[in-house]
């Protein structure tokens, strides 16, 4: 059976693997349709991802068709097209037992810390499935990237009239900004690639942006935006350390700093700062069941659109020789799509 794998950094390889098994109980086959290339398949081919071992076959947004289940399951049936939720967790330790599931200690999430679905077919808990009658293959590859920022947006809970700024206009920067916007906050957008701060203007006719190109150059924007209170909440969906470090410096007093990125680098956050705005600073990770759920309602309902977000597309075969263009934001690249069947 064939598969793609990040045999090292910067280079995809094809593969071929054995057939997966027929499912066993409280499993199900599954075959990958959709695959969407992440920030984090992209840290991962870079060499920067902290969790990714190698050699790996990565994919852990996905399109999915249940092909066959195992004994004992109920919530998906052979025909079901499905939205994964990747996050394997053990079920025993402490995060596990308050329900905290998506920050598992022993969490494994699949495509990174274990192979992902950048093959034919694998075989999945099937609770881990979440099915959709009305959703295309594509929006089904969306919804984990989506359930990030829904996980995040009720992490940091914005309030109608906050005025929030989101640095880092990539997809998961995207995903709270989705989320954000259902609350009736006022959105700033920071980026440093001007193409992403376009399609937020057009797209989510976000009128405030700023294109930052030196530190401490866009203070005097921001205070401009806010009236010169900064910002009830700011989150760094970057992964870029400086950034997240100078982040704090756009908290209002009593203000949030959420931090959505990952970083193999330590942070140095100024305590003096912290301290004095009475800040409370968050971390959000992943996703949680619940929030697949909202994210595929709501793109059911319509609140929620997905069609702007998918700029490439490539096919399996192509997706080797194209995965480097993934890397550049000047390709103007917002969600790439590898159709795998």
């Amino acid at each position: 059976m064939r598969a793609i794998t990040i045999a090292e950094p910067k280079r995809l390889e094809r593969i071929e693997i054995e057939a997966p098994a027929s499912p066993g109980t409280g499993e199900a086959l599954v075959r990958t349709h959709r695959m969407g290339v992440c920030g984090t398949d992209v840290s991962s081919y870079l060499g920067k991802f902290p969790f990714f071992d190698y050699p790996r076959i990565p994919g852990h947004e996905l399109g999915v068709e249940v092909l066959e289940i195992g004994n004992g399951v109920t919530n998906v049936a052979p025909g079901d097209r499905c939205s994964v939720e990747p996050y394997m967790n053990c079920g025993e330790c402490y995060a596990c037992r308050k329900g905290s599931i998506n920050c598992c200690e022993k969490l494994e999430v699949i495509g990174i810390m274990t192979d992902g679905g950048l093959c034919d077919r694998f075989l999945i808990p099937a609770g881990k499935l979440h099915p959709s009658k009305a959703l295309s293959l594509d929006q089904l590859a969306l919804v984990e990237t989506l359930g990030i920022g829904c996980h995040a947006t009720q992490r940091a809970a914005p309030r109608e009239g906050d005025h929030v700024l989101i640095i880092g206009a990539g997809p998961i920067g995207l995903s709270m900004l989705e989320f954000t916007r259902l609350t009736g906050a006022s959105i700033t957008v920071m980026d440093r690639v001007a193409s992403r701060l376009d399609f937020c203007r057009k797209t989510y006719e976000i009128e405030n942006t700023v294109h930052f190109e030196e530190e401490g150059g866009e203070s005097e924007q921001m205070s401009e935006i806010t009236g010169g209170d900064l910002f009830a909440l700011v989150t760094d969906a970057t992964g870029n350390s400086r950034s997240m470090a100078h982040a704090l410096n756009y908290v209002a007093h009593t203000g949030t700093m959420l931090f959505l990125g990952v970083t193999t680098d330590d942070i140095a956050l100024p305590h003096p700062l912290m301290h004095r705005r009475e800040m409370t600073v968050k971390s959000s990770r992943n996703a949680l069941p619940a929030d697949f759920s909202e994210c595929i309602r709501l793109i059911e309902e319509g609140k929620v659109d997905t069609s702007p977000w998918i700029t490439h597309r490539t096919s399996f075969d192509g997706s080797i020789d194209d995965f480097e263009s993934f890397t550049r934001p000047e390709s103007g690249v917002i969600k790439a799509i590898i159709e795998v069947n």
